[in-house]
Protein backbone atom coordinates (compact mmCIF):
# COMPACT_ATOMS: atom_id res chain seq x y z
CA UNK A 1 0.00 0.00 0.00
CA UNK A 2 3.06 2.32 0.61
CA UNK A 3 3.69 2.59 -3.38
CA UNK A 4 0.66 4.68 -3.77
CA UNK A 5 2.38 7.30 -1.69
CA UNK A 6 5.51 7.41 -3.41
CA UNK A 7 4.21 9.57 -6.18
CA UNK A 8 3.47 12.45 -3.27
CA UNK A 9 6.54 11.64 -1.41
CA UNK A 10 8.36 12.29 -4.70
CA UNK A 11 6.45 15.23 -5.39
CA UNK A 12 7.41 16.82 -1.73
CA UNK A 13 10.89 16.10 -1.93
CA UNK A 14 11.05 17.60 -5.29
CA UNK A 15 9.47 20.40 -5.43
CA UNK A 16 9.38 21.59 -1.33
CA UNK A 17 12.56 19.88 0.59
CA UNK A 18 15.03 20.79 -1.90
CA UNK A 19 14.05 24.65 -1.48
CA UNK A 20 13.63 24.20 1.91
CA UNK A 21 17.00 22.18 2.37
CA UNK A 22 18.42 25.39 -0.13
CA UNK A 23 16.77 28.26 2.19
CA UNK A 24 18.15 26.86 5.83
CA UNK A 25 21.65 26.91 3.96
CA UNK A 26 21.79 30.46 2.41
CA UNK A 27 20.15 31.90 5.90
CA UNK A 28 22.92 29.94 7.47
CA UNK A 29 25.53 31.00 5.06
CA UNK A 30 24.07 34.88 6.08
CA UNK A 31 24.65 33.95 9.07
CA UNK A 32 28.11 33.09 9.38
CA UNK A 33 28.77 36.34 7.27
CA UNK A 34 27.09 38.12 9.69
CA UNK A 35 28.83 36.79 12.85
CA UNK A 36 31.78 37.40 10.75
CA UNK A 37 30.86 41.18 10.38
CA UNK A 38 30.76 41.23 14.39
CA UNK A 39 34.21 39.34 15.23
CA UNK A 40 35.91 42.12 12.45
CA UNK A 41 33.97 45.13 14.39
CA UNK A 42 34.83 44.00 17.65
CA UNK A 43 38.11 41.62 17.51
CA UNK A 44 40.22 44.66 18.09
CA UNK A 45 39.44 44.42 21.78
CA UNK A 46 41.37 41.99 23.88
CA UNK A 47 40.00 39.39 25.12
CA UNK A 48 40.21 35.35 25.60
CA UNK A 49 40.41 32.53 22.13
CA UNK A 50 36.61 31.94 21.14
CA UNK A 51 35.66 27.73 21.84
CA UNK A 52 34.27 28.23 18.09
CA UNK A 53 33.43 30.63 15.29
CA UNK A 54 29.47 29.85 15.92
CA UNK A 55 29.39 29.32 19.73
CA UNK A 56 31.75 31.83 20.84
CA UNK A 57 33.16 31.71 24.61
CA UNK A 58 29.52 29.72 25.20
CA UNK A 59 31.03 26.27 25.97
CA UNK A 60 33.54 27.65 28.18
CA UNK A 61 31.21 30.03 30.03
CA UNK A 62 28.41 26.65 30.50
CA UNK A 63 31.47 24.96 32.25
CA UNK A 64 32.20 27.78 34.84
CA UNK A 65 28.23 27.33 35.64
CA UNK A 66 28.78 23.85 36.40
CA UNK A 67 27.73 22.57 39.84
CA UNK A 68 26.58 25.92 41.49
CA UNK A 69 29.81 27.45 40.14
CA UNK A 70 30.06 30.97 40.46
CA UNK A 71 31.00 32.49 36.44
CA UNK A 72 32.42 35.70 37.85
CA UNK A 73 35.18 33.68 39.17
CA UNK A 74 35.98 32.67 35.11
CA UNK A 75 35.38 36.86 34.95
CA UNK A 76 37.62 37.87 37.35
CA UNK A 77 40.26 35.37 35.77
CA UNK A 78 39.78 36.92 32.15
CA UNK A 79 40.42 40.22 33.72
CA UNK A 80 43.72 39.67 35.47
CA UNK A 81 44.93 37.85 32.14
CA UNK A 82 43.48 40.27 29.73
CA UNK A 83 42.91 43.83 31.02
CA UNK A 84 40.67 46.34 32.57
CA UNK A 85 38.39 46.42 29.11
CA UNK A 86 37.60 42.39 27.25
CA UNK A 87 35.22 41.07 25.31
CA UNK A 88 32.81 37.93 25.99
CA UNK A 89 31.17 36.48 22.35
CA UNK A 90 28.30 34.11 22.68
CA UNK A 91 27.01 33.97 19.01
CA UNK A 92 26.71 37.42 17.76
CA UNK A 93 26.08 38.84 21.06
CA UNK A 94 28.66 40.86 22.34
CA UNK A 95 29.46 41.50 25.88
CA UNK A 96 32.18 44.43 27.11
CA UNK A 97 33.25 43.87 30.74
CA UNK A 98 34.86 46.86 32.01
CA UNK A 99 37.29 46.88 35.15
CA UNK A 100 37.53 50.69 35.32
CA UNK A 101 37.06 52.76 37.91
CA UNK A 102 36.78 55.49 35.12
CA UNK A 103 34.65 53.66 32.95
CA UNK A 104 32.44 52.85 37.03
CA UNK A 105 32.74 56.81 36.79
CA UNK A 106 31.24 57.50 33.64
CA UNK A 107 28.63 55.13 32.51
CA UNK A 108 27.19 54.53 36.04
CA UNK A 109 26.71 57.79 37.63
CA UNK A 110 25.33 59.65 34.45
CA UNK A 111 21.73 58.96 33.72
CA UNK A 112 22.69 59.04 29.88
CA UNK A 113 23.33 55.37 30.22
CA UNK A 114 20.96 53.29 30.27
CA UNK A 115 20.33 49.86 31.58
CA UNK A 116 20.71 47.05 29.14
CA UNK A 117 17.22 45.93 27.90
CA UNK A 118 18.23 42.77 26.72
CA UNK A 119 19.40 41.85 29.77
CA UNK A 120 16.82 43.17 32.17
CA UNK A 121 13.83 42.97 29.95
CA UNK A 122 14.52 39.22 30.25
CA UNK A 123 13.32 39.53 33.84
CA UNK A 124 10.01 40.80 32.42
CA UNK A 125 8.68 37.65 32.94
CA UNK A 126 9.03 33.91 33.82
CA UNK A 127 8.34 31.26 31.31
CA UNK A 128 5.97 33.69 30.16
CA UNK A 129 4.27 35.06 33.22
CA UNK A 130 4.85 38.67 34.17
CA UNK A 131 6.95 38.72 36.96
CA UNK A 132 8.97 42.24 37.93
CA UNK A 133 7.83 43.85 34.74
CA UNK A 134 9.02 47.16 34.19
CA UNK A 135 9.69 48.22 38.00
CA UNK A 136 12.27 49.81 39.39
CA UNK A 137 15.05 47.29 39.07
CA UNK A 138 14.06 46.17 35.44
CA UNK A 139 12.74 49.76 34.02
CA UNK A 140 15.43 50.91 31.03
CA UNK A 141 13.26 53.56 29.99
CA UNK A 142 14.94 56.66 32.03
CA UNK A 143 12.36 59.20 32.10
CA UNK A 144 9.80 56.42 32.62
CA UNK A 145 11.91 55.04 35.99
CA UNK A 146 12.42 58.43 36.94
CA UNK A 147 8.59 59.18 37.36
CA UNK A 148 8.29 55.55 39.33
CA UNK A 149 11.24 56.40 41.79
CA UNK A 150 9.96 59.90 42.40
CA UNK A 151 6.55 57.81 43.58
CA UNK A 152 8.67 55.14 45.90
CA UNK A 153 11.21 58.03 47.18
CA UNK A 154 8.80 59.22 49.77
CA UNK A 155 8.16 55.58 51.17
CA UNK A 156 11.53 55.25 52.13
CA UNK A 157 12.63 58.90 53.85
CA UNK A 158 14.29 59.18 56.92
CA UNK A 159 11.23 59.90 58.89
CA UNK A 160 9.33 56.85 57.90
CA UNK A 161 12.64 54.60 58.28
CA UNK A 162 12.50 55.76 61.91
CA UNK A 163 9.26 54.75 62.26
CA UNK A 164 10.28 51.43 61.33
CA UNK A 165 12.63 50.27 63.66
CA UNK A 166 9.85 48.67 66.37
CA UNK A 167 8.81 46.43 63.74
CA UNK A 168 12.63 45.64 63.10
CA UNK A 169 12.99 44.95 66.84
CA UNK A 170 10.09 42.99 66.66
CA UNK A 171 10.92 40.64 64.17
CA UNK A 172 14.33 39.98 65.28
CA UNK A 173 13.96 39.51 68.53
CA UNK A 174 11.54 36.77 67.01
CA UNK A 175 14.54 35.35 65.81
CA UNK A 176 16.44 35.73 68.72
CA UNK A 177 13.89 33.49 70.84
CA UNK A 178 13.78 31.23 67.99
CA UNK A 179 17.76 30.83 68.15
CA UNK A 180 17.71 30.54 71.74
CA UNK A 181 15.73 26.85 71.41
CA UNK A 182 18.05 26.04 69.27
CA UNK A 183 21.22 26.67 71.57
CA UNK A 184 19.46 25.49 74.27
CA UNK A 185 18.85 22.40 72.65
CA UNK A 186 22.37 22.15 71.19
CA UNK A 187 21.07 22.07 67.84
CA UNK A 188 22.94 23.31 64.43
CA UNK A 189 21.09 26.17 63.12
CA UNK A 190 21.45 27.08 59.42
CA UNK A 191 21.71 30.79 59.45
CA UNK A 192 21.03 31.69 55.88
CA UNK A 193 17.42 29.54 56.51
CA UNK A 194 16.33 31.38 59.30
CA UNK A 195 17.48 34.73 57.82
CA UNK A 196 15.81 34.43 54.40
CA UNK A 197 12.93 33.74 56.73
CA UNK A 198 13.68 36.50 59.10
CA UNK A 199 13.98 38.99 55.80
CA UNK A 200 10.97 38.35 54.64
CA UNK A 201 8.71 39.04 57.62
CA UNK A 202 10.14 42.22 58.01
CA UNK A 203 9.80 43.33 54.43
CA UNK A 204 5.88 42.11 54.19
CA UNK A 205 5.20 43.74 57.94
CA UNK A 206 6.79 47.37 56.85
CA UNK A 207 6.41 47.45 53.34
CA UNK A 208 2.78 45.75 52.63
CA UNK A 209 1.11 45.21 56.15
CA UNK A 210 1.45 41.12 55.92
CA UNK A 211 2.50 39.52 59.23
CA UNK A 212 3.38 35.91 58.29
CA UNK A 213 5.24 35.01 61.33
CA UNK A 214 7.51 32.65 59.53
CA UNK A 215 9.67 31.99 62.53
CA UNK A 216 6.82 31.14 64.16
CA UNK A 217 6.34 28.13 61.96
CA UNK A 218 3.19 29.23 60.39
CA UNK A 219 2.82 27.86 57.32
CA UNK A 220 2.48 30.15 54.25
CA UNK A 221 3.58 29.29 50.40
CA UNK A 222 5.53 32.53 50.26
CA UNK A 223 9.32 31.00 50.98
CA UNK A 224 9.06 28.28 48.77
CA UNK A 225 7.17 30.28 46.05
CA UNK A 226 9.93 32.60 46.27
CA UNK A 227 12.75 30.30 46.33
CA UNK A 228 10.92 28.88 42.94
CA UNK A 229 10.77 31.59 41.24
CA UNK A 230 14.65 32.58 41.97
CA UNK A 231 15.41 29.60 40.81
CA UNK A 232 12.83 30.06 37.40
CA UNK A 233 15.32 34.02 37.65
CA UNK A 234 18.44 31.52 37.19
CA UNK A 235 17.12 29.69 34.23
CA UNK A 236 15.86 32.45 32.62
CA UNK A 237 19.07 34.30 32.84
CA UNK A 238 21.70 31.18 32.51
CA UNK A 239 19.80 29.02 30.62
CA UNK A 240 17.25 31.08 28.70
CA UNK A 241 16.46 27.33 26.64
CA UNK A 242 15.36 25.51 29.38
CA UNK A 243 10.78 25.81 28.84
CA UNK A 244 12.05 24.09 25.40
CA UNK A 245 13.47 21.17 26.91
CA UNK A 246 10.85 18.10 28.06
CA UNK A 247 13.02 17.11 31.21
CA UNK A 248 12.57 20.76 32.91
CA UNK A 249 8.72 20.94 31.85
CA UNK A 250 7.86 20.01 35.20
CA UNK A 251 10.31 22.66 36.43
CA UNK A 252 8.79 25.77 34.52
CA UNK A 253 5.33 24.93 35.41
CA UNK A 254 6.14 25.24 39.06
CA UNK A 255 8.12 28.57 38.48
CA UNK A 256 4.83 30.11 36.36
CA UNK A 257 2.80 28.59 39.28
CA UNK A 258 5.13 30.22 42.01
CA UNK A 259 4.90 33.82 39.91
CA UNK A 260 1.51 33.67 39.06
CA UNK A 261 0.97 33.17 43.02
CA UNK A 262 3.00 36.09 43.94
CA UNK A 263 1.50 38.41 41.75
CA UNK A 264 -2.02 37.43 42.91
CA UNK A 265 -1.08 37.98 46.42
CA UNK A 266 -0.15 41.28 45.97
CA UNK A 267 -2.81 41.93 43.76
CA UNK A 268 -5.08 40.96 46.24
CA UNK A 269 -2.98 42.84 48.85
CA UNK A 270 -3.43 46.23 47.15
CA UNK A 271 -6.63 46.31 45.96
CA UNK A 272 -7.73 45.59 49.96
CA UNK A 273 -5.85 48.79 50.79
CA UNK A 274 -6.79 50.48 48.49
CA UNK A 275 -10.62 49.93 49.09
CA UNK A 276 -10.33 50.27 52.82
CA UNK A 277 -8.33 53.84 52.29
CA UNK A 278 -11.39 54.62 49.99
CA UNK A 279 -13.79 53.59 52.87
CA UNK A 280 -11.92 56.51 55.34
CA UNK A 281 -10.66 52.85 57.20
CA UNK A 282 -7.22 53.29 59.85
CA UNK A 283 -4.63 52.04 57.38
CA UNK A 284 -1.05 50.89 58.18
CA UNK A 285 1.43 54.05 57.76
CA UNK A 286 3.51 51.35 56.21
CA UNK A 287 5.18 51.39 52.75
CA UNK A 288 2.33 49.88 50.71
CA UNK A 289 0.34 53.20 52.00
CA UNK A 290 2.86 55.77 51.38
CA UNK A 291 3.27 54.74 47.80
CA UNK A 292 -0.69 54.47 47.25
CA UNK A 293 -0.89 58.02 48.39
CA UNK A 294 2.52 59.09 46.11
CA UNK A 295 0.65 57.30 43.37
CA UNK A 296 -2.47 59.16 43.54
CA UNK A 297 -0.95 62.56 43.80
CA UNK A 298 1.32 61.97 40.12
CA UNK A 299 -1.45 60.15 39.06
CA UNK A 300 -1.94 57.72 36.12
CA UNK A 301 0.22 54.94 37.81
CA UNK A 302 -0.46 51.56 36.31
CA UNK A 303 -1.38 48.89 38.91
CA UNK A 304 0.58 46.64 36.91
CA UNK A 305 3.46 48.60 37.65
CA UNK A 306 2.64 48.53 41.61
CA UNK A 307 2.47 44.80 41.28
CA UNK A 308 6.04 44.55 39.14
CA UNK A 309 7.34 46.62 42.77
CA UNK A 310 5.64 44.60 44.65
CA UNK A 311 7.57 41.42 43.24
CA UNK A 312 10.76 43.55 43.39
CA UNK A 313 10.30 44.57 46.82
CA UNK A 314 10.34 40.47 47.62
CA UNK A 315 13.17 40.00 45.87
CA UNK A 316 15.16 42.45 46.36
CA UNK A 317 13.97 43.70 50.09
CA UNK A 318 14.68 39.60 51.36
CA UNK A 319 16.77 37.77 49.70
CA UNK A 320 20.08 40.31 49.16
CA UNK A 321 19.91 41.25 52.83
CA UNK A 322 19.58 37.75 54.20
CA UNK A 323 22.77 36.46 51.95
CA UNK A 324 24.68 39.59 53.11
CA UNK A 325 23.87 38.84 57.18
CA UNK A 326 24.43 35.01 56.23
CA UNK A 327 27.97 35.69 54.51
CA UNK A 328 28.44 38.68 57.41
CA UNK A 329 27.85 35.63 60.35
CA UNK A 330 29.97 33.05 58.12
CA UNK A 331 33.44 35.78 58.07
CA UNK A 332 32.58 36.14 61.97
CA UNK A 333 32.03 33.09 62.98
CA UNK A 334 35.69 31.47 61.56
CA UNK A 335 37.36 35.07 62.89
CA UNK A 336 37.38 35.32 66.41
CA UNK A 337 38.66 38.50 66.90
CA UNK A 338 36.67 40.37 64.60
CA UNK A 339 33.56 38.78 66.21
CA UNK A 340 35.06 39.98 69.75
CA UNK A 341 35.77 43.40 68.69
CA UNK A 342 32.28 44.12 66.87
CA UNK A 343 31.03 42.68 70.31
CA UNK A 344 32.53 45.26 72.31
CA UNK A 345 31.14 47.76 70.31
CA UNK A 346 27.67 46.37 70.30
CA UNK A 347 27.77 45.85 74.17
CA UNK A 348 28.83 49.48 74.56
CA UNK A 349 26.46 50.68 72.15
CA UNK A 350 23.46 49.11 74.08
CA UNK A 351 24.70 47.96 77.25
CA UNK A 352 21.78 45.71 78.63
CA UNK A 353 19.33 47.08 76.56
CA UNK A 354 17.42 44.48 74.44
CA UNK A 355 15.80 47.33 71.29
CA UNK A 356 18.03 48.71 69.20
CA UNK A 357 17.19 52.83 68.57
CA UNK A 358 17.44 54.55 65.40
CA UNK A 359 19.96 56.90 67.43
CA UNK A 360 22.36 53.23 67.85
CA UNK A 361 22.33 52.70 64.46
CA UNK A 362 24.92 55.44 64.01
CA UNK A 363 26.95 55.09 66.74
CA UNK A 364 27.94 51.01 64.86
CA UNK A 365 31.33 52.45 63.10
CA UNK A 366 32.95 49.23 63.18
CA UNK A 367 29.95 47.15 62.21
CA UNK A 368 28.89 49.43 58.91
CA UNK A 369 32.92 48.66 58.48
CA UNK A 370 32.19 45.07 58.62
CA UNK A 371 29.35 45.25 56.56
CA UNK A 372 31.20 47.08 54.20
CA UNK A 373 33.49 44.03 54.27
CA UNK A 374 31.14 41.71 53.65
CA UNK A 375 29.74 43.11 50.91
CA UNK A 376 33.20 43.60 49.31
CA UNK A 377 34.01 40.24 48.79
CA UNK A 378 30.82 39.02 49.00
CA UNK A 379 28.28 41.44 47.00
CA UNK A 380 24.99 39.65 46.80
CA UNK A 381 24.47 41.16 43.39
CA UNK A 382 27.80 40.89 41.59
CA UNK A 383 27.35 44.01 38.84
CA UNK A 384 24.98 46.02 36.41
CA UNK A 385 25.20 46.42 33.02
CA UNK A 386 24.71 49.96 31.00
CA UNK A 387 23.60 49.57 26.81
CA UNK A 388 26.31 51.82 25.14
CA UNK A 389 24.66 53.54 22.19
CA UNK A 390 27.30 55.15 20.58
CA UNK A 391 31.30 54.52 19.99
CA UNK A 392 33.51 55.52 23.09
CA UNK A 393 36.93 54.91 24.42
CA UNK A 394 37.51 53.41 27.45
CA UNK A 395 41.02 52.79 28.95
CA UNK A 396 42.26 53.73 25.18
CA UNK A 397 40.09 50.71 23.92
CA UNK A 398 37.84 51.72 21.10
CA UNK A 399 34.33 50.26 21.63
CA UNK A 400 32.18 50.64 19.11
CA UNK A 401 28.36 51.41 19.76
CA UNK A 402 25.12 48.84 19.89
CA UNK A 403 27.29 46.77 22.79
CA UNK A 404 26.29 45.87 26.23
CA UNK A 405 28.94 47.06 29.29
CA UNK A 406 28.86 44.77 32.09
CA UNK A 407 30.68 46.19 35.36
CA UNK A 408 31.12 44.24 38.36
CA UNK A 409 31.74 44.97 41.94
CA UNK A 410 32.72 41.85 42.79
CA UNK A 411 35.57 41.17 40.07
CA UNK A 412 37.27 45.10 41.24
CA UNK A 413 36.52 43.55 45.03
CA UNK A 414 38.67 40.73 44.48
CA UNK A 415 41.59 42.26 42.47
CA UNK A 416 44.76 43.16 44.26
CA UNK A 417 45.33 46.23 42.11
CA UNK A 418 42.27 47.75 44.29
CA UNK A 419 42.22 45.94 47.41
CA UNK A 420 45.81 44.99 48.84
CA UNK A 421 45.31 40.73 49.83
CA UNK A 422 41.81 40.94 47.84
CA UNK A 423 40.84 37.41 49.71
CA UNK A 424 41.22 38.63 53.57
CA UNK A 425 38.31 39.71 55.33
CA UNK A 426 39.68 43.44 56.63
CA UNK A 427 37.52 45.78 57.93
CA UNK A 428 39.67 48.47 58.82
CA UNK A 429 39.87 48.86 54.37
CA UNK A 430 36.63 50.93 55.26
CA UNK A 431 37.96 52.78 58.43
CA UNK A 432 37.30 56.28 57.68
CA UNK A 433 40.25 57.45 57.60
CA UNK A 434 41.96 54.36 55.43
CA UNK A 435 42.68 55.52 51.86
CA UNK A 436 39.66 54.03 49.25
CA UNK A 437 40.19 53.31 45.66
CA UNK A 438 37.40 55.35 43.75
CA UNK A 439 34.70 53.58 42.18
CA UNK A 440 36.14 50.31 43.01
CA UNK A 441 32.63 49.48 45.25
CA UNK A 442 29.23 49.62 44.40
CA UNK A 443 27.18 46.31 45.60
CA UNK A 444 23.90 48.85 45.43
CA UNK A 445 25.34 50.46 42.35
CA UNK A 446 26.16 54.18 41.92
CA UNK A 447 24.82 56.56 40.62
CA UNK A 448 20.42 57.48 39.59
CA UNK A 449 19.99 53.63 40.03
CA UNK A 450 21.43 53.36 42.76
CA UNK A 451 19.59 50.73 45.16
CA UNK A 452 16.43 53.02 46.86
CA UNK A 453 16.46 50.00 49.24
CA UNK A 454 20.24 50.22 50.77
CA UNK A 455 19.67 52.21 54.30
CA UNK A 456 16.42 49.69 54.92
CA UNK A 457 18.75 47.23 54.49
CA UNK A 458 21.50 48.56 56.62
CA UNK A 459 19.11 48.99 59.48
CA UNK A 460 18.10 46.12 59.24
CA UNK A 461 21.43 44.29 58.97
CA UNK A 462 22.66 45.90 62.29
CA UNK A 463 19.67 45.10 64.41
CA UNK A 464 19.86 41.46 63.89
CA UNK A 465 23.67 41.33 64.03
CA UNK A 466 23.69 43.50 67.22
CA UNK A 467 21.07 41.23 68.88
CA UNK A 468 22.62 38.55 67.69
CA UNK A 469 26.03 39.32 69.12
CA UNK A 470 24.67 40.51 72.02
CA UNK A 471 23.35 37.31 73.06
CA UNK A 472 25.13 34.24 71.74
CA UNK A 473 28.28 33.10 70.74
CA UNK A 474 28.87 31.24 67.62
CA UNK A 475 30.90 29.31 65.31
CA UNK A 476 30.56 27.01 62.17
CA UNK A 477 29.73 23.46 62.50
CA UNK A 478 32.38 20.87 60.99
CA UNK A 479 31.99 20.81 57.32
CA UNK A 480 31.31 23.95 56.80
CA UNK A 481 33.34 26.37 53.89
CA UNK A 482 32.99 29.74 52.56
CA UNK A 483 31.85 28.56 48.71
CA UNK A 484 29.54 30.67 47.29
CA UNK A 485 26.41 29.95 45.11
CA UNK A 486 25.15 31.81 42.37
CA UNK A 487 21.53 31.51 42.19
CA UNK A 488 21.31 34.66 40.54
CA UNK A 489 21.81 35.98 43.17
CA UNK A 490 25.53 35.32 45.19
CA UNK A 491 24.68 33.37 48.63
CA UNK A 492 26.62 31.20 50.69
CA UNK A 493 26.69 27.31 49.52
CA UNK A 494 26.65 25.66 52.67
CA UNK A 495 23.72 27.53 54.58
CA UNK A 496 26.60 28.65 57.15
CA UNK A 497 25.30 26.19 59.05
CA UNK A 498 26.43 27.00 63.13
CA UNK A 499 26.38 25.98 66.60
CA UNK A 500 25.55 28.84 68.63
CA UNK A 501 26.28 29.19 72.70
CA UNK A 502 24.26 31.50 75.00
CA UNK A 503 26.53 33.95 76.22
CA UNK A 504 27.28 34.06 80.06
CA UNK A 505 25.84 37.54 80.41
CA UNK A 506 22.11 36.51 78.77
CA UNK A 507 20.69 35.97 82.02
CA UNK A 508 21.66 39.67 83.50
CA UNK A 509 19.79 41.34 80.42
CA UNK A 510 16.73 43.06 81.09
Amino acid sequence: MLHFLYPAWSFLATYCLVPLCTIVVVLFSAYCCYLEYIHRKFDHIPGPPRDSFIMGHGPTLSKSMEGDKVIHDKFLEWAEQYGPVFRINILHRVTICAISPGAVKEFLMSPKYLKDPFVYDRLFSLFGVRFMGKGLLTDTDHEHWYKQRRIFDPAFSRTYLKEIMGSLNEKAENLMEKLMENAEKGQKVGMHAVLNLLTLDVITKVAFGLDLNLLGEHQTPFPRAIETALEGFRHVLQKPYTQHLPQYWSFVHKVKESAAFLRQTGKECIQKRKQAVQNGEEVPQDILTRILKSAEEEGNYDDELMLDNFITFFIAGQETTANQLAFTIMELARLPQIRARLREEVDEVLGLRRDVDFEDLGKFHYMSQVLKESLRLYPPGAGTARYLKEDAVIEGVHIPGGVSVSFSTYIMGRMEKFFKDPLVFNPERFHRDAPKPDYCYFPFILGPRSCLGQVFSQMEAKVVLAKLLQRFDFTLAPGQTCRIMDTSTLRPRDGVECILKIRGEESKMQ
